[in-house]
């Protein structure tokens, strides 16, 4: 296993090489940056130097003066160092600002991704064992609904109910007006009534795709022949279901919900961007709309090492789950 775990590691290193050159030259290659946005800026004012002069002048700077291999080179190394760079937009070491707010976005996901394996595992099993009874059709179709709306679609309907309509919660960002005079059980009463709707969001749109994926795979599982010896040998419906055939039905639900890890921070960037909730995924929507390339370069390098991994604890997971696996 040790070694199993070791190549694996090496071959994600390689992998995230490959994968940050390309963001590399992608980010290189876009067509408008912050750069030239200043240089033109600058260029504008009285007796000042011309936009040509101004951008050579930004691009050594920020080191955007040198060719494709040797910039991106010049940034793996202080990559590699944990130097990301200052970002652009919000004038900070890219570090400083991703710990200012990467705690909101872990939180979101954090309690998003356990409601999601709360509510769609136990509903799976359900629909599997009430096949083609109104209660398997009414998860299906609830099932199917979340997988069919699209997050800002849902988001904006959620909000001209719960917000516009009903008033319970603000259609807007993480804190009330009220903020400053709440004494600390009070703020944190008052950012949970701003989490709830994004929250929601994300759970009721990711939630389907595992409810059916968990449907699926027991209904096979239950189909199996030793499920139909086990309910021959006069064992209890219970124990058949949760004791024998749900084991069997985690060996493909692990790999499952260990790569969606990484979708609750990318996803996170459109849902805290319609809600402005000031975590990862909003600052880099800001950073990225302005060209910030330090910052959007960290960025996609963190969901690309969430990634790789999200599919190594996949694959650990799966041995655990499954004995077949470890003895291979």
């Amino acid at each position: 296993m040790k070694k199993y775990i070791f190549k694996r590691i090496l071959m994600s290193i390689g992998i995230l090489f490959c994968v940050t050159f390309i963001l590399y030259a992608l980010m290189r290659s876009l067509p408008g940056s912050f750069v030239e946005t200043q240089a033109m800026t600058l260029s504008q004012g009285a007796g000042a130097k011309s936009y040509d002069e101004w951008l050579a002048q930004l691009n050594a700077t920020y080191g955007m003066d040198k060719s494709l291999i040797p910039g991106f080179f010049t940034w793996l190394s202080g990559a590699i160092q944990g130097n990301f760079g200052d970002s652009w937009k919000y004038a900070v070491p890219v570090i400083d600002k991703f710990k200012e707010v990467i705690g909101v976005s872990v939180v979101m996901g954090g309690i998003a991704f356990v409601l999601q394996i709360i509510i769609a595992v136990p509903l799976g099993i359900i629909a599997a064992t009430k096949q083609y009874s109104r209660l398997d059709y009414g998860i299906t179709a609830g099932a199917l609904i979340g997988i069919s709306l699209p997050t800002f679609f849902f988001a904006t309907i959620l909000k001209l109910i719960f917000s516009v309509h009903l008033g319970w919660f603000d259609l807007y960002g993480l804190v009330g007006r009220d903020y400053a005079q709440l004494d600390a059980f009070g703020k944190f009463l008052d950012m949970g009534n701003h989490l709830v709707l994004p929250i929601a969001t994300i759970v009721i749109v990711s939630v389907g795709s595992l409810m059916r994926y968990t449907r699926t795979n027991m209904l096979e599982v239950l189909n199996a022949d030793y499920i139909r010896t086990a309910r021959a040998k006069g064992l209890s419906e219970h124990r058949v279901i949760y004791h024998h055939a749900f084991r069997n039905t985690l060996i493909p639900l692990v790999t499952i919900i260990g790569g969606s890890l990484p979708g609750l921070f990318s996803g996170a960037l459109i849902t805290e961007t319609l809600f402005s909730i000031p975590g990862i995924g909003w600052t880099s929507y800001q950073a990225m709309i302005i060209g910030d390339i330090p910052f959007s370069m960290f960025y996609l390098t963190f969901i690309a090492i969430l990634t790789l991994a999200s599919n190594l604890l996949s694959d650990i997971l799966y041995a655990v789950v499954d004995p077949r696996v470890r003895i291979a």
